[in-house]
């Protein structure tokens, strides 16, 4: 079995530094084949998810939609996740009457949204979908938020920042040899509860070397 120590790497997501440590191994399966098996912390992206969010979604249009997030956490309920974002929002509208600008606010409030993350293999990469399990809102913002357009790009751009983020703590090149890293195929991924509330991602998947390949890799030092 070749043991892949934990190997810590730092990428900016929204212009924060983030970081992911990742460790496995390698075992031999029948057939003269190999088996990868790769686990990633994903706790300090949890404890930047707010910021990291924010950044992807607030704005504030003087005519128009203005959203926040106040607050966001993700934990685990394996083999997904469970996502509660609370967001405050406002629609304005500006109209012109007597020569001037009128601006008024059309609908506004807070709304927490809860949704279930699952993660799955798609182009030999992992990939999100999102499933809300419960939105909580104020009268007109509830009906905002479970419907329409405004919706449905809330959700579909929280799965995708959170996508955009797991696959660059799973960059399997910073922490494998590169003949390994280049020769894989994700088979499964799931969450996993790594204790205490942290998120894991657990990963598996076929190895496509040979057992003389394999070898002299250990031999050169890839032993870690």
């Amino acid at each position: 079995m070749l043991k892949i120590p934990p190997v810590k790497t730092s990428v900016e997501i929204a212009g924060q530094p983030v970081t992911f440590t990742v460790w496995g191994s390698v075992s031999a399966e029948p057939a003269n084949a190999f088996r990868l098996a790769v686990t990633a912390d994903l706790s300090d992206f949890q404890e930047h998810l707010t910021p990291l969010l924010g950044a992807q979604l607030n704005r504030s249009d003087r005519c128009g939609e203005r959203l926040s997030v106040e607050r966001a956490t993700l934990s685990p309920a394996p083999p997904s996740s469970l996502l509660v974002v609370s967001v405050h929002y406002e629609r304005w509208g500006c109209a012109k009457a007597f020569g001037k600008e009128l601006v008024k606010r059309l609908v506004g409030g807070n709304g927490v949204v809860e949704a279930t993350l699952t993660p799955s293999v798609n182009a030999n990469a992992v990939s999100l979908t999102s499933q809300v399990r419960k939105i909580d809102a104020d009268g007109g913002l509830g009906e905002v938020l479970r419907s329409g357009s405004f919706g449905d790009s809330l959700r579909e751009k929280i799965a995708a920042s959170i996508q955009s983020a797991i696959q660059k703590s799973l960059n399997l090149k910073s922490a494998l040899a590169p003949q390994i890293a280049n020769s894989v195929t994700i088979q499964t991924v799931q969450f996993a509860d790594g204790g205490s509330g942290h998120l894991w991602l657990d990963l598996a998947g076929d190895v496509h070397l040979s057992g003389e390949e394999l070898r002299g890799l250990i031999d050169a030092g890839h032993h870690y």
